[in-house]
This record gives C-alpha cells, structure tokens and sequence, in this order.
C-alpha cells in the first residue's frame, strides 16, 4: 500500500469501490485475518479490511480484458468494486478487474453469448480499419524520412518507419510529433536506428557498458551516418 492520500485518491477518481490486490502480506484490522500476497483488501479510513469485513465477499471477482462482458456485468451489478494493483516499474496503480455480483456475471455473459458474432465481425472491421490507418501513417512517416535523408537506403528507410510506428509502442512514430512529422523525432527515429545496426552500441551494452556511456562512444559514428544520409544518394 502507498499511503492514506493516494487510497484517498483512488476512491474519489471512480464512482466504483476500489480494492487493492496487494503485492506484500497485510492484515485485517477488524477480524485479524492474515492477507497474503494476491489478496484483495479495501482501506476503510485508513483501515485495511478484507472483503469480508468490508461486505464484499459476496462479489466475484472478472479479470480485465474482455471489454464487452466488463462492461456488462458492472452495469447488471449494484455494488461493485474496480481491482487494482500496484505497478513498481510504472510506480502506479493498475487496474486488474472488478468484483461484481455473480448473478450480474451470469447475466453478462448470456448477453454476449448471444451478440458474439456480431462483435467479432465488428472486432475484424475495426482491425482492417487501424491497420490500413498504420499503413497509412508508416507511408507517411517513411516520405518525411526521405526528404530529411535522401541518402538513407530504400530499405532502412522502410525499416525505420515500420519500427517508429508500430501502435501501442510509444515509438516517436506515435507521439504528436511524429505524426506531425516533425523533423526532430524522425531525426531521433534515424539516431536510434544508426545506433543500432551501424555502430558498435549493442555490443557496448552486452558487455556492460551504461546507456550513458555506450551512446557516448558511438556518438561520432552516428553523427557520420547522419550526415551521409542527408546527402543525396549517388
């Protein structure tokens, strides 16, 4: 747990009940339940309480990722509860799943039963959809990239647009200025390509150099690179 304000916060950011799914053993302050790791908690003013003190050991728990059935079940449940846990490498709180009532489960999944090939033909159409939209915005991005280095070859122009632009990365392909095209991050994209597959870097890194100290070495390389690739091709 991460302390009474963030608790606090979690409650008061979602109209549902929150319960931690915690990553250390805790205890129950109102019966002295041992909570072990994976267990569901809820902070009652400052209070860890398990799921029976709380009054929600009646709910079932529905993990995340069937958006459908998720949605569902909270409108079909009375009470219900968002699970969450503790990220240590986002240093955030992530949502798991929701606890509802069971027979609002059941009811969710009758509905979806019965809609099921109409939501995966929807789901296919919506797929044909991004990926003609990352078609487009990898074309896009690999015409900016020749303009800026006429001297880059065909095909790791290619590359690198393909790598900056693959959805859900966080690639400068994705961010606002990559889609602007602006030429700082697809300059950045042909850095970290140059690094990779023209220099000695990865090698530097398997044998424990810092990222600090590795990008340092090859710095002139890359420079070089660059610099042919802004000339035209001969």
């Amino acid at each position: 747990m991460k302390g009474k304000q963030t608790d606090t916060n979690l409650q008061s950011a979602s109209k549902d009940l929150v319960v931690f799914s915690i990553l250390r053993e805790s205890k129950c302050a109102e019966c002295g339940e041992e909570l072990w790791k994976g267990r569901f908690l809820c902070m009652e003013e400052g209070r860890p309480l398990c799921l029976r003190c709380a009054d929600l050991d009646h709910l079932v728990y529905l993990a995340s990722g069937d958006a459908a059935l998720t949605r569902r079940a909270r409108k079909h449940s009375a009470l219900a509860a968002v699970v969450v846990r503790f990220s240590r490498a986002r240093g955030r709180y992530e949502r798991q799943g929701i606890l509802v009532e069971e027979s609002a489960l059941q009811k969710a999944e009758q509905e979806c039963l019965v809609d099921a090939d109409q939501r995966a033909a929807r789901r296919e159409r919506e797929e044909v959809r991004r990926n003609e939209q990352d078609h487009d915005l990898a074309a896009c991005v690999a015409g900016a990239i020749r303009e800026l280095f006429p001297g880059c070859p065909p095909a790791e122009v290619l590359a690198i647009a393909a790598h900056a632009t693959v959805r859900g990365s966080g690639r400068v392909g994705r961010t606002a200025a990559g889609k602007a095209l602006e030429e700082r991050a697809l300059t950045a994209a042909a850095i970290a390509a140059i690094r990779h597959n023209h220099t000695r870097y990865d090698e530097l890194l398997m044998s424990g150099c810092s990222r600090v100290d590795a990008r340092d070495a090859v710095r002139d390389d890359v420079a070089r690179t660059l610099d042919l690739w802004r000339k035209p091709a001969s």
